[in-house]
C-alpha cells in the first residue's frame, strides 16, 4: 500500500522546498520517512541511516542554497532521503538494482552529490578540500559535511578535523550522534544554549573576549581564551573538538526542526571564519518500529514487509562462506588457546560476532580503523598470539601501508582474512574486493589462498591457524557455497600446493578461487566440442605450485588461468613464472582471465561475472578463440547475451 504524500508530490525542484513554511517541513519530513520505507521494502538496502537523518536532511536543503552549497554525506548509506529530495524521488526504487540508483552518493548520478562514497570518514577532508578550493577561486557558498559518529571512530576523520582547525576556511561539520555514544538526552535547555551559541550576539561577545585578551601578554591572553572556551565544552560537551580548532555548538535534537531550523540559520548567517561543529542527536530507524528495535539489523537489509519488517529471504541450502569461516575459525580457537580475532566495525559482516559469543575476551572490535587494525593485529603476533585480522577485501585496502610495513617487512605471522573478495552486486565497484590478490601477493613472504568452495574454506583456516613462518590471508566471496558437505576438521593443506580436478591433454584450465565450478562447466562445453580438458585448482596466489603449473605447460596446447581478482594478480604471477622458465618461448597459448580493467557498476552477482567475462560461457569462448576459432566463439558469447 503506498501512502499519499501531498507535500512530497508538489516537490518539482529543489526551490519548491525553500518555499515550505516550517509547519510544513515536519509533515514533509514524515512523507519522505514513508517514501523511503515504502522504496527499501521493495529493493532492499541500508534502511536505518537513512530513517535516521530525515528531518536533518529536509532542514539542510532547506537552509542551505544545495547544489551551490555543496553537502557531503559520509560513506553515503544514509542519502536515501536527500536522492527523493533531489530529483532522483521517481527512480528511488531502482536503488542498488541494475542500471538503477547508486546505494551511495555518485558524482556522475547528480551536481547534488558532490563527492562519492561507500567507505566512511572521507568526508571532513573532502570538505575541507572543496572549501580551500572555494577560497581560492574567490567563491562564498557553503560546505556542510555529515559524518556519523560511527565514522568518527577513523583516524581520517581527526587527521582531517585537525587540519581544518588550523586554517580560517569556513566549514560545517554536522556529527550525527545516532547511538547516543557522545552526548546525553538533549532537550529545551540544550536547544536553546545552541541556538544563542550559533547566533550572532555570541559570536560578537566570543570575538571581544578575544580581542580584549589580545591587548594582555600572551600567557594572560591564552588564559582567558581558554576560559571561554573551556566555559562553553563544560556546558555543551565539545571541549574534544574546540582543542581540535573547531567551533562548537550542540547537542541539538536532530528531529525537532523547530530546534534544529534556528540553529542552521544561525551558523549560515553569521559571517565568520573557520570550521563549525554541529552535534546533531538522532535515533537510528527514527519512525520505523522495527528499524528503532534493531538498529544493526535495520542498517543493511534485503526486501521486507512493510507491515511486519520481516524480511525476504532467499531459501538456500548452503551456508554462507561468511558463517563457514566463523565457525571453522571458532573450531580452531577451542583447539588453540592462542587464536585471536580482530574486525574493524564489522563483526556481524565478518561473521565475527559468532566468534564473539563464543570468545568474547579474544574477540576485538576496534572500530572503523582498519590502519590501527592491522598494527594492533602485529602487536599481538610479535607476542605469540596468532591473530586473524577479518576485514572486507576493500576495507583492507585503506590499511596497505600497515599490512607491508608493520606486518610483512617483520615476517609477523598475521593473518588476513578478506570476506567479500571478488564482486559483491547491488553494492557495486565501491565494495568489490578486486585488487587483494594483486596487492598482498605482491608482497614477499605473503602466503595467499582462495578456496575454491565451503569444504576447502575449512582447510584453509586450519592452514593459516597452523602458519607461523610469516603473514598469510585468505579470500572467500560474498554469498552462499556451493552445498558440498563440510569436513569436520579441517586439514593443514601443503603450502603452495594445487591439486587435479579433471584430467585432459588439449586444454587447462587453471582456477584461482571460487571459478572453479565454472571452469569445469566450461570444460564440460569443450569436452562436447570434442576438446580434452585439464582442470586444476591453484589453491594458492603465493606461492605457486611450480610442478603443477610447469606440467599443464608442458603438456597442453592451451593454458587459461581464471580467478576473480584485478589485472596484475595470480595470473601475471603465473605468466612471470612461466616465462624465466622458458614455457613460453614455444607454441603454448597462455590467457590470463581476470577482472576487466574496469570498474564493474551495481547489479546482481552472475551478472557481473557474464559481464567480467568470468563465467563457464565466457570461459569456453576463451578456450576457442585461443585455438583460433573466433567464430565459434563468438557465437558462443552472442548466444549467452541473448
Amino acid at each position: 500500500m503506498t501512502l499519499e504524500k501531498p507535500i512530497l508530490d508538489g516537490i518539482k525542484d529543489i526551490s519548491d522546498l525553500r518555499e515550505l513554511s516550517d509547519e510544513d517541513l515536519t509533515t514533509l519530513a514524515g512523507e519522505v520517512r514513508t517514501e523511503m520505507i515504502e522504496a527499501v521494502a521493495e529493493t532492499g538496502g541500508h534502511l536505518g541511516a537513512g530513517l535516521g537523518v530525515v528531518e536533518l536532511t529536509v532542514a539542510l536543503h532547506h537552509v542551505f542554497d544545495t547544489p551551490r552549497d555543496r553537502l557531503i554525506w559520509d560513506v553515503g548509506h544514509q542519502c536515501y532521503p536527500h536522492k527523493i529530495l533531489t530529483g532522483r524521488r521517481d527512480r528511488i526504487r531502482t536503488l542498488r538494482q541494475p542500471g538503477g540508483l547508486s546505494g551511495f552518493t555518485k558524482r556522475s548520478e547528480s551536481e547534488f552529490d558532490p563527492f562519492g562514497a561507500g567507505h566512511s570518514s572521507t568526508s571532513i577532508s573532502a570538505g575541507l578540500g572543496m572549501a580551500v578550493a572555494r577560497d581560492l577561486q574567490g567563491g562564498d557558498n557553503h560546505v556542510v559535511a555529515v559524518i556519523g559518529d560511527g565514522s568518527m571512530t577513523a583516524g581520517m576523520a581527526y587527521e582531517a578535523m585537525n587540519n581544518a582547525g588550523a586554517t580560517d576556511a569556513r566549514l560545517l561539520v554536522v556529527l550525527n550522534d545516532n547511538d547516543m555514544s557522545i552526548a546525553p538526552p538533549v532537550g529545551a535547555l540544550s536547544a536553546y544554549l545552541s541556538r544563542l551559541i550559533s547566533g550572532r550576539s555570541y559570536r560578537s561577545i566570543r570575538q571581544i573576549v578575544h580581542d580584549i585578551a589580545d591587548k594582555f601578554p600572551e600567557s594572560l591572553a591564552r588564559a582567558a581564551r581558554r576560559v571561554e572556551e573551556y566555559s562553553r565544552g563544560m556546558v555543551t560537551g565539545g571541549t574534544l573538538f574546540e582543542e581540535l580548532g573547531f567551533f562548537y555548538v550542540g547537542p541539538v535534537d536532530g528531529h525537532n526542526l523547530d530546534h534544529l531550523l534556528p540553529v542552521l540559520r544561525n551558523i549560515r548567517d553569521v559571517d565568520a571564519q573557520g570550521p563549525v561543529l554541529l552535534h546533531v542527536v538522532t535515533q537510528k530507524g527514527k519512525g520505523y518500529e522495527p528499524a528503532e528495535k534493531s538498529p544493526d539489523r535495520g542498517h543493511g537489509v534485503s526486501r521486507f514487509d512493510v507491515v511486519t519488517g520481516e524480511q525476504v529471504k532467499t531459501k538456500t541450502n548452503a551456508p554462507s562462506y561468511t558463517r563457514v569461516f566463523a565457525n571453522s575459525l571458532i573450531a580452531e580457537a577451542k583447539r588453540d588457546k592462542k587464536i585471536v580475532a580482530v574486525t574493524a566495525a564489522m563483526p556481524s559482516g565478518t561473521g565475527l560476532d559468532l566468534f564473539a559469543e563464543k570468545f568474547p575476551e579474544r574477540c576485538f572490535d576496534v572500530g572503523i580503523a582498519e590502519q590501527h587494525a592491522v598494527t594492533f593485529a602485529a602487536g599481538l603476533a610479535s607476542e605469540g598470539m596468532k591473530p586473524f585480522a577479518t576485514i572486507y577485501s576493500t576495507f583492507l585496502q585503506r590499511a596497505y601501508d600497515q599490512v607491508v610495513h608493520d606486518v610483512a617487512i617483520q615476517k609477523l605471522p598475521v593473518r588476513f582474512a578478506m570476506d567479500r573478495a571478488g564482486l559483491v552486486g547491488a553494492d557495486g565497484a565501491t565494495h568489490a574486493g578486486a585488487f587483494d590478490i594483486t596487492y598482498l601477493a605482491t608482497l614477499p613472504g605473503m602466503v595467499v589462498m582462495a578456496p575454491a568452495d565451503e569444504a576447502e574454506l575449512v582447510h584453509m583456516v586450519t592452514t593459516a591457524a597452523a602458519y607461523d613462518e610469516g603473514p598469510s590471508a585468505l579470500r572467500y566471496p560474498r554469498g552462499e557455497g556451493v552445498g558440498l558437505t563440510l569436513p569436520e576438521r579441517g586439514e593443514v593443506l601443503a603450502l603452495g600446493k594445487g591439486r587435479i580436478m579433471r584430467e585432459g591433454t588439449t586444454v587447462a584450465l587453471l582456477s584461482l578461487g571460487t571459478r572453479l565450478e565454472d571452469c569445469m562447466r566450461a570444460a564440460d562445453d569443450l569436452a562436447a566440442r570434442g576438446l580434452s580438458v585439464t582442470v586444476a585448482d591453484a589453491r594458492f596466489a603465493k606461492p605457486l605450485d611450480e610442478a603443477l603449473l610447469f606440467d599443464l605447460a608442458a603438456n597442453h596446447e592451451v593454458l587459461i588461468t581464471v580467478e576473480e581478482g584485478a589485472i596484475g594478480g595470480f595470473g601475471a604471477h603465473v605468466m612471470t613464472k612461466l616465462a624465466h622458465g622458458g614455457y613460453l618461448d614455444g607454441g603454448l597459448k597462455f590467457r590470463p582471465l581476470t577482472l576487466p580493467d574496469s570498474f564493474i557498476e551495481q547489479d546482481s552477482q552472475d551478472e557481473q561475472l557474464r559481464q567480467a567475462g568470468l563465467d563457464a560461457t565466457a570461459i569456453a569462448a576463451a578456450v576457442l578463440s585461443a585455438l583460433g576459432q573466433e567464430d565459434e566463439a563468438q557465437h558462443l558469447l552472442t548466444n549467452h547475451v541473448a
